[in-house]
């Protein structure tokens, strides 16, 4: 085992110098940003080197127009198709109008024929037998034919007048003048509520009151 030099005696090799460590601080790291900060404003200041180096382009001659407006030019063949584009659209709207009145014209012909049916033709004979109809519906009562009311007169008033002064205490003393008046009317109307005639209006002569009348008064010997 080699023993170690005295103190004071030289070493052999060369003198070792004394080694400090630096341990790094948080405060570098703020420290290098704030110089690379101030580097960034430094060169920001003195603007960089390439706009130096650039040159002004002269400026152009007064006589000379700045720009030159080039007119835009359509394709040879654009025009043409845009014609035939328009003129196939109106074919085609041609078409469809026509299609759609041809289905409109019958419809309305079908209508109007519904609607207004054909007249028969007029002659001179017919005017007298439409005039003679009116007269026919409008001579029917309701309460069947021969039915008196009141305002009519003649025969048949008179019978029905001689009929009921044969009931008791239907038309006492009433006269026999052949007018069919007021007081045959409320005549009439008693008798249909004495013996429950109701087929007929009250006061009014129908079939119903003819038959229940003559029926009392035939076997009467009228």
């Amino acid at each position: 085992m080699s023993t170690p030099p005295g103190h004071g005696q030289p070493h052999g090799g060369e003198p070792l110098e004394p080694v400090r460590v630096i341990r790094p601080r948080r405060t570098d790291a703020l420290a290098d940003l704030m110089r690379e900060f101030r580097e960034y404003q430094r060169s920001a200041t003195d603007g960089p080197a390439e706009d130096a180096a650039t040159e002004e382009l002269p400026a152009a001659p007064a006589g000379r127009p700045a720009s030159r407006h080039v007119p835009l030019r359509e394709p040879a063949g654009a025009g043409r198709s845009l014609r035939w584009a328009a003129v196939a659209v109106a074919v085609v709207a041609a078409a469809l109008l026509g299609f759609g009145c041809a289905l409109l014209l019958p419809a309305r012909g079908e209508a109007a024929g519904t609607a207004a049916p054909p007249q028969p033709s007029v002659t001179a004979a017919d005017p007298p037998a439409r005039a003679t109809a009116p007269t026919a519906a409008s001579s029917a009562d309701p309460d069947g034919p021969g039915t008196l009311r009141e305002g009519d007169s003649g025969p048949d008033v008179t019978a029905l007048q001689e009929r009921l002064l044969r009931i008791p205490d239907v038309y006492r003393d009433g006269s026999t003048n052949g007018r069919y008046d007021g007081e045959l009317k409320e005549a009439v109307a008693r008798f249909q509520l004495w013996y429950g005639i109701r087929g007929d209006e009250t006061g009014v002569y129908g079939d119903d009151t003819r038959r229940a009348l003559e029926s009392r008064t035939t076997a009467d010997g009228g």
